[in-house]
């Protein structure tokens, strides 16, 4: 059984950047150059602001982005720093981002793992989520 930790989870603000970007950094290192998170920040915040951080002692020790179209939402990003793990930071973190979601208006959320990522499939299993029989395309313009 996870102990649940006593953190602060709200929006992103310009001050969490170092945070966010050493965060991402650390806990995604195999990331692309398109993955670089100094460009997906500026480039979410473009298009809204639906970044959420989790925030403990005064430093960034989780995210999860999120995306709604107005027909389905996304997860992107759900990131909890190393040390922070297995304490129930990430269910918190994509809990947060799924209620946020719903209450405007969304029906379904998606996200994408990377195939040999299985303990994270286990991960979002353990939330609801399931594998659905689609083919993940995309293209760099």
């Amino acid at each position: 059984m996870h102990m649940e930790v006593s953190i602060n989870i709200r929006k992103y603000t310009a001050a969490d950047r170092t945070g966010l970007i050493s965060l991402w950094e650390n806990e995604f290192p195999d990331d692309p150059p398109h993955n670089k998170p100094s460009i997906v920040i500026d480039s979410k915040l473009k298009v809204d602001d639906l970044i959420f951080v989790a925030e403990k002692d005064g430093n960034i020790i989780g995210s999860c982005m999120a995306g709604y179209d107005g027909h389905r939402g996304w997860l992107y990003s759900v990131a909890v720093l190393s040390s922070e793990k297995r304490c129930g930071l990430g269910t918190q973190l994509v809990k947060h981002a799924m209620s946020y979601l719903k209450g405007i208006g969304c029906v379904k959320i998606n996200l994408q793992i990377r195939s040999t990522n299985t303990q994270v499939a286990a991960f979002y299993e353990s939330l609801g989520f399931s594998v659905e029989d689609r083919l993940s395309m995309g293209v760099f313009l």
